[in-house]
């Protein structure tokens, strides 16, 4: 009998399945651009319980209705304890009866978060190009490991289509949570969809995508990416004041990611109060050293001797760029200010050296912290809808203090 229970269960999942898909293919697509909300511009907590199915628990009969112009997922199914029970008055075998009563359990167990099933964690990188990514994959990996969390890797190697595809395949595999540091803001939307309709909540990590948290993906966790711009424009205010007039150079990450967009507008925002600052060249450096250097190479060219300063979107791009002044015989640190974001080890050298003026600190170790979030969303609690993680200036006062920790 149990075996019997066991595909009728399977068959209503599969049902489900199908059902929702007919569904979706029945409701129209709004047209139009909507507006995006950004994890940090919201001020709410979110459930898992609340904003995704819980298959495997529930076996739900649902349908998406519209309402006011939204989807609207509404409920029309019973629990699986309940189906049990009334199986369970249909049989007249007393082990049978049993049978189903330690299945009720089960499933009792499974829902309030009690069972002694091994987590199963996802995590979609974008790329492992240099020491941040680095850092980051293996304080995920060592804390995983250290909790004895299943944990599912993927890098993307650069390549956003790649990413989507890889989400797409860790679907399939059902772990408890997904966590993905997307390439791009924009064409993410197919992999959040995936999750989503398989019940999946998705947790960003370090860059955000286009959608809304707590509806789209569950929560972000990372820096405030325009208050690092805003630190290093302050930077340069600190060392030129508001009166000498200054040329700066800008080396940008990938274009169209979140981590780009709002360092470069938290950057020219803070410099933007002084007329004094002129960002006379502005190239992409791909987050990649030898990019920088290149891009910087043919800045140098064109503008020559104007150069009085250069901002990094994170520390590749500024060392690429110093790599490149030196190259042309110029003298940065000296001649020429650098500031970049990341507080990687080499430019913390770099600051020792006299070479650049400081880096702002984005901390790589998100294990602990997400790991803490992937335990509370299993058990239904809730989060915050953007964890961020803090950082700080490195400069000649500090760095000899912070280098032992540098990656």
């Amino acid at each position: 009998m149990k075996r019997k229970r066991i595909v009728i269960v399977v068959h209503l999942h599969a049902a489900l399945i199908f059902l929702n898909g007919f569904w979706i293919l029945l409701i129209p697509r709004p047209s139009g651009t909507a507006e995006v909300k950004r994890a940090k511009d919201l001020d709410v907590t979110v459930s898992y319980k609340q904003q995704f199915l819980e298959i495997g628990t529930v076996a739900w009969k649902s349908v998406y209705t519209s309402e006011d112009g939204k989807l609207k997922l509404k409920s029309t199914g019973a629990s699986e304890n309940e189906a049990s029970e009334n199986e369970t008055e249909e049989e007249t075998s007393t082990d049978d009866a049993a049978e189903g009563d330690d299945t009720a359990q089960d499933d009792a167990g499974a829902e309030d978060g009690s069972s002694d099933t091994k987590m199963v964690v996802a995590f979609s990188q974008m790329e492992m190009n240099n020491a941040w990514r680095v850092a980051e994959t293996n304080s995920i990996q060592e804390e995983a490991e250290k909790r004895g969390i299943e944990l599912i890797y993927t890098d993307a190697g650069g390549d956003t289509a790649k990413q989507v595809s890889d989400v797409e395949d860790i679907v399939n595999q059902k772990p408890d949570v997904i966590m993905m540091a997307p390439r791009e803001y924009d064409g993410m939307a197919p992999a959040l969809e995936a999750a989503k309709t398989a019940g999946i909540p998705v947790l960003l990590l370090d860059r955000e995508t286009a959608g809304e948290a707590g509806v789209d993906y569950l929560a972000f966790v990372g820096a405030d990416f325009y208050w690092e711009g805003q630190e290093c424009a302050k930077k340069l205010i600190e060392r030129f004041g508001t009166e000498e007039e200054v040329n700066v150079v800008q080396i940008t990450g990938t274009p169209g990611s979140s981590v780009a967009i709002d360092r470069q507008k938290g950057f020219e925002d803070e410099l933007a109060k002084h007329d004094n600052f002129h960002i006379i060249a502005t190239q992409n450096g791909e987050f990649t050293r030898s990019i920088a250097q290149t891009a910087m190479e043919n800045i140098i060219q064109a503008q020559g001797d104007k150069i009085d300063a250069v901002y990094g979107h994170d520390d590749e791009c500024a060392i690429g760029a110093i790599q490149a002044l030196k190259s042309a015989g110029m003298k940065p640190g000296e001649d020429i200010a650098v500031v970049g974001i990341g507080g990687f080890k080499d430019a913390c050298v770099c600051i020792q050296n006299g070479e650049m003026d400081g880096t702002v600190l984005c901390s790589p170790w998100f294990g602990p912290t997400v790991f803490d979030l992937c335990e509370k969303i299993v058990k239904g609690e809730t989060i915050d809808t953007f964890v961020q993680n803090p950082g700080y200036m490195i400069d000649s006062s500090n760095v000899d203090e912070y280098i032992p920790d540098a990656f």
